[in-house]
């Protein structure tokens, strides 16, 4: 059987020019995404397949008393129900460092939206009105939603006799992970502080809020496996995790990746994949499942919410003494990614600065909400909004202006970070912050002209709601550190196959990787590697699946890194062998190629100082070259679970903003002007797709600082707010100017010298729109995101 992929055949890259590295080529598929012509996974169609449909929990805690499914499967149209206990296998749960998480609930649920049936049916309709003729009965349990009720003597255990991954230093079983970190002695430097500032900061639950919903379907083989085409961030990771709950070997469930609608994250986690397939092996025919946007909202993880508890101290001079903080993440129900936040969240709780002395806490909570895992920032977000804050208290509480305060604490090459680890590569967070500082600030009152107001400039925009009475304009800085790729000993690499060979008369490079183009934009880069190290001008990207070598995941900012890496590293091998073909066959004749340095440049192979020894089209002939490597960067090491030391880190990257905002302080509205940006890209491989990376990151950062935020019901857990309709993100008429300073500072251990960059935008953009709106009402502000009550005292 073959299925329609959303993923195109092959992408063929090339048009005469170089288009190489350093060079602002274009994206192939870019036309057909802005025409509404490309293909996403929620289009695939297969001309016999049927349709899934997922029965969810109604409420977030309760024993499951019984599950009635036979009205559903007298239902015509229905061709097979299943529910926990019609799973072919005696593994039933899944997870990606925590096997926690069942197929379907078994027992009881854990939160709103829990999976505890599925059913196939000829029709998406027909699905859909078996499935709510289900019958569950529940029995409410008590809701765990906070730390108080988390760890209380009398908890109700969200895992019961689940203890297994809970080690020594983790104080309780409704925690899922504990990193303290700690250096010098705080307690002791405090006693020397000038001045100390105290703060409380609350972050709420951001959805990754992508266009393209989950979706995915799953064809049976004749072989007895299975081959899902599917939208997701790291296929051999999903592989991994779903053939032992199927019964099959790894060889015999096959993934494609099709078109990806957006990620951030929240497609690192399974959805509907094993759900599919399960229903595809049942009924031997094809299954699709696509989620509307409500059931999007419960089908995968959020941003950790958080509260922050933090102690910083100064000299008068302005000098960091010591931090003392505590970061509580909830995770939810389930624990995907939440070790690793709290990694995260905890080794960069100080914040790109020197502080010699700390004594820092980070722990994440298993509780009845929605699961948190990835999003775009992984921890270091929620820590840079409340450091931030507490630099600009500091700097007010000593008189000092905020950019040169950071200024004066910013580290640079060859500081230590709190883990101890030192920062062995360009860390210019001083000059970031100084170009920053120097970009010319937007006009003031610029929704005044000649032909009157323009009110879409003004806070409240096409409502109308004011003309300029009351608005107050604020100016605020941020800055923040994230670190680039997996970390704590992970073993961070990925895969790729080249290979060369003469197509129609020309040189034509093959790049193939198991990568998920998300829209980060590798599709790209791997062509322009390809054209740097093989001198070729046509490069054909093969979709991206398991039959070649794991990519890792899209997401820590790891892809142009790692799997770019791999595809240097496979081009060369390549290179290699085709300069060894022309030593063995032209060697005897010309001299430079057993003495020059030689280059593989515009389809030619010359020497170092230009000679060309001869056309790569004559040299390959029938010639094929084809190399599968793996590329790993330098290793790091676990955090020390008692002082968090250790290096744990490969790169960090950093990104300042500045945000200018004007705030109608009767109306509680404001309206973010601009948010201008300079970042340290290390190497701009394609300055354009750099550039969208960073206005992309930006807007995120932006969104949660004054819009976005997952409601859920603290008496019931249930989420309220499951839509666009009420779950809030930046539109083009919300999202400000964002001009752009690039940096390019080479990482001597990265290729190209490049530093991940997608994730830091997204960190420091944030506490500099509340540093903003801070400055023009004079409110302390220590919630993301901003509400039009909280300007106006209201509640």
């Amino acid at each position: 059987m073959s299925a329609t992929s959303g993923a195109p055949t092959g992408i063929t890259q090339g048009s005469g020019t170089k288009g190489g590295i350093g060079e602002s080529t274009l994206r192939p598929d870019g036309i057909l995404k802005v025409t509404g012509e490309f293909a996403y996974a929620s289009d695939m169609w297969h001309e016999d397949m049927l349709w899934g449909q997922i029965l969810r929990s109604t409420v977030a805690h309760a024993e499951i008393v019984s599950i009635d499914t036979a009205e559903a499967l007298a239902t015509p149209g229905v061709h097979a129900v299943m529910t926990y206990d019609d799973l072919p296998t005696d593994v039933r749960t899944y997870g990606l460092e925590i096997q926690d998480t069942p197929v379907l609930a078994h027992g009881k649920v854990r939160h709103h939206g829990e999976p505890v049936a599925i059913v196939a049916a000829d029709h998406p309709e027909t699905a859909r009105r078996a499935a709510a003729k289900i019958k569950v009965e529940y029995r409410d349990l008590p809701v765990i939603t906070d730390e108080a009720s988390a760890t209380a003597p009398d908890a109700v255990l969200v895992h019961e006799g689940r203890d297994d991954h809970h080690i020594g230093h983790v104080p309780h079983p409704n925690i899922v992970h504990r990193q303290p970190i700690v250096r010098g002695d705080a307690a002791a430097a405090a006693a020397r502080a000038d001045v100390v500032v105290r703060g409380e900061y609350h972050f709420g639950m951001q959805d990754q809020a992508f266009l393209g919903p989950e979706s995915g379907l799953a064809v049976p083989e004749e072989d007895g496996g299975v081959h899902l085409y599917i939208a997701t961030q790291w296929l051999h990771s999903d592989l991994r995790q779903m053939a032992p709950v199927l019964g099959l070997p790894e060889d015999k469930v096959r993934m494609t990746l099709s078109g990806v609608g957006g990620a951030f994250g929240g497609r690192e986690d399974l959805s509907m994949q094993i759900h599919a397939c399960l229903l595809a092996l049942r009924t031997g025919k094809p299954v699709k499942i696509v989620y509307n946007r409500f059931e999007s909202f419960f089908g995968h993880v959020h941003r950790h919410p958080a509260r922050l508890f933090y102690e910083h101290g100064a000299t008068k001079d302005g000098k960091l003494t010591h931090l003392v903080c505590r970061i509580v993440l909830d995770g939810g129900a389930y624990a995907s990614a939440s070790p690793a936040v709290v990694g995260n969240a905890s080794s960069l709780a100080v914040g790109p600065y020197v502080v010699d002395d700390v004594d820092i806490e980070a722990v994440a909570l298993y509780t009845n909400n929605p699961p948190c895992g990835a999003m775009r920032g992984f921890g270091a977000v929620q820590a840079c909004f409340a450091y931030e804050a507490q630099m600009d208290k500091l700097a007010h509480r000593l008189g000092m202006d905020p950019v040169r305060f950071r200024q004066l604490n910013a580290m640079e090459q060859g500081a230590v970070m709190p883990t101890g680890q030192i920062v062995d590569s360009p860390a210019p967070v001083a000059e970031l912050l100084r170009r920053v500082a120097a970009m010319p600030l937007p006009p003031e009152r610029q929704w005044e002209s000649s032909e009157g107001v323009d009110v879409r400039q003004l806070p409240g925009g096409l409502s109308n709601t004011t003309h300029g009475e009351g608005v107050v304009r604020g100016v605020g800085y941020a800055v923040g550190i994230k670190n680039v790729g997996f970390s704590e000993g992970f073993d961070d690499y990925s895969t790729a196959r080249v290979r060369l060979e003469v197509v129609a008369g020309q040189a034509v490079a093959t790049v193939h990787t198991a990568m998920a183009e998300v829209g980060q934009g590798g599709v790209t880069v791997h062509a322009q590697i390809a054209r740097t190290e093989l001198g070729v001008t046509q490069v054909t990207i093969n979709p991206a699946d398991t039959q070649v070598g794991s990519a890792g995941s899209t997401s820590a900012s790891r892809q142009t890194y790692v799997t770019g890496g791999a595809v240097k590293n496979s081009c060369e091998l390549v290179r290699e062998r085709v300069l060894e073909i022309g030593r063995r066959r032209f060697g005897t004749y010309h001299p430079a190629w057993a003495t020059a340095e030689l280059l593989l440049e515009g389809g030619k192979v010359v020497t170092d100082g230009g000679e060309v020894l001869c056309d790569l089209v004559d040299l390959l002939a029938d010639d094929v070259v084809e190399v599968e490597a793996e590329w790993r960067h330098r290793p790091t090491q676990p955090f020390d679970p008692h002082t968090g030391q250790g290096d744990g880190h490969v790169q960090y990257s950093f990104a300042a903003h500045r945000a200018v905002v004007e705030v109608d302080t009767e109306l509680g509205l404001v309206k973010v002007i601009e948010l201008a940006c300079a970042q340290d890209v290390g190497k701009a491989l394609n300055p354009l797709s750099v550039i969208g990376q960073i206005q992309g990151g930006t807007t995120q950062g932006l969104g949660i600082a004054v819009m976005e935020e997952i409601v859920v019901d603290p008496r019931t857990a249930k989420v309220r707010n499951p839509s666009f309709t009420d779950y809030l993100i930046p539109t083009i008429l919300d999202t400000p100017t964002i001009p752009v300073d690039l940096l390019e500072l080479a990482d001597d251990h990265a290729p190209y010298g490049l530093r991940g960059i997608g994730e830091a935008p997204t960190l420091s953009s944030t506490p500099a729109v509340l540093a903003a709106i801070r400055e023009a009402t004079g409110l302390e502000l220590n919630r993301a995101p901003v509400r039009p009550e909280h300007l106006t005292g209201t509640t």
